[in-house]
């Protein structure tokens, strides 16, 4: 069902290999196939967008139909009843909470000569937000998204999402909306959606960014619109890694491997730990929690293809490993988590002990559960405030500053050949010294 692996044979440069996905082609075909979907929004609009809603959502639509009107939000509201708003809004007020506290902000400071140097964070006018349809319904993938766009300071949050084929959008997916502060939201999804928000129809106007996740249409969108718009990530199937050490209890190891593994079959769940015996009781473990999960061919299917308990010599030896895969959740489930943190150095997300599922990390923690694949933690970080604002560096020099900067301008200006860039500060320079 799930392999088993050792790093004392090949290293742990074996097991990155062993772990490594097939490589990341994307078939021709799809990608002709979206670059040719955006080309013809782009030129025809509505018209184009409402073909392709009826094409791959067999969904008819007129342009009017496109927007969400006030009273399905409530229909909505009512549908989900109010044990389900309680938790949205908890979920909701926790992760404004969050990303309040890690807001960028404005900030100054003065050198020696009384010039004044420093940043102005400005909000994004008006970003989007893709929230998957099909089979399964994100909302927490709404408040993740909306949240701190709405802590940014964002005036306009507009929402897409495919339709149903009673052309609704999902009733919790709505409420989480209103909820968080979508200002706009349409019945569109696809690559077809991702063109109408960069590039604007006559009915849905272009976004500045567009953010959240999709399938390989969308990504693949976002990919080929990017430039024109921000975009957030390209992100791939979900993963989670396990660094475990004696202290655990395998019954809790098993149970968050399947959680990661009954996203989808290219869901990565891997197990690292020093321990045969915990390796062991998490196979079997496994065995057992699978019979009884619902989406078990999903799970079971993601776990034979890309799930794995390795066997390290050390917990230092597990981080280590866990460095190279730079997962998008980490958990650390080990006898001192925070002394096993400060080694840590590439993930989305790290959760410390026993006591922290990642599945918090997904709906209520705070911290935002849009985060870094496929080894990207590398180098990208987690959905943030910080991806919804501009920084504008802000310089106000002073005569002394200028008198003092004006020898370096000038003889870096003619380094570069720009003479014109020395004689900018120059004239200024002598000027101001005549006035003395």
């Amino acid at each position: 069902m799930i392999r088993r692996l050792d790093t004392s044979v090949g290293g742990i440069a074996g097991v990155i290999r062993a772990l490594e996905r097939p490589p990341g082609s994307v078939d021709p075909e799809i990608s002709r196939r979206v670059a040719e979907i955006v080309a013809a929004v782009r030129e025809k609009g509505d018209a184009a967008l409402l073909d392709f809603t009826q094409r791959f959502d067999r969904v008819a639509l007129t342009a009017s139909e496109l927007a969400v009107g006030p009273p399905e939000y409530a229909a909505a509201e009512r549908a989900v009843g109010e044990a389900t708003l309680r938790s949205l809004r908890y979920a909701a007020e926790r992760i404004e909470r969050f990303h309040r506290e890690c807001a960028p902000r404005s900030w100054r400071m003065k050198d020696d000569n009384g010039s004044r140097l420093g940043q102005e964070v400005r909000p994004l006018d008006r970003v989007a937000v893709y929230v998957p349809g099909g089979r399964a319904a994100y909302p927490s993938t709404v408040l993740m998204t909306v949240v701190p766009a709405v802590v940014a300071g964002v005036r306009e949050i507009v929402l897409v999402s495919p339709p149903s084929a009673d052309r609704s959008l999902n009733a919790a997916v709505l409420a989480a909306a209103r909820i968080a502060g979508v200002t706009e939201a349409y019945r569109v999804g696809g690559a077809q959606a991702i063109a109408a928000l960069a590039y604007g129809t006559e009915t849905i106007r272009r976004v500045d960014k567009i953010v959240g996740p999709g399938n390989i249409y969308v990504a693949l969108a976002k990919a080929q619109v990017f430039g024109d718009v921000g975009i957030d990530m390209v992100a791939g199937p979900s993963e989670v890694l396990v660094v475990a050490d004696d202290t655990a209890d395998a019954g809790f190891v098993a149970a968050d491997l399947l959680a990661q593994a009954e996203h989808d079959p290219m869901a990565r769940a891997v197990l690292l730990t020093p321990s045969r015996a915990l390796r062991d009781a998490v196979a079997a473990e496994l065995g057992r929690q699978l019979a009884g999960l619902p989406r078990r061919e999903i799970a079971g299917a993601a776990l034979a293809s890309h799930g794995a308990l390795v066997l390290t010599a050390s917990l230092e030896e597990a981080v280590e490993l866990a460095n190279g895969l730079a997962p998008e959740h980490l958990e650390l489930q080990v006898a001192d988590p925070e002394g096993l943190l400060a080694r840590v150095r590439h993930a989305g997300a790290v959760f410390l002990g026993r006591h922290t599922p990642e599945v918090v990390g997904d709906y209520v923690a705070g911290p935002n559960h849009v985060l870094p694949t496929g080894g990207t933690a590398r180098f990208s970080s987690a959905l943030s405030t910080e991806d919804f604002v501009t920084r504008l560096s802000v310089i106000e020099y002073s005569p002394e500053g200028l008198a003092e900067a004006g020898p370096h301008v000038s003889l870096l200006s003619r380094v570069e050949g720009l003479d014109g860039h020395g004689a900018a500060a120059a004239i200024r320079i002598a000027r101001a010294g005549g006035k003395r």
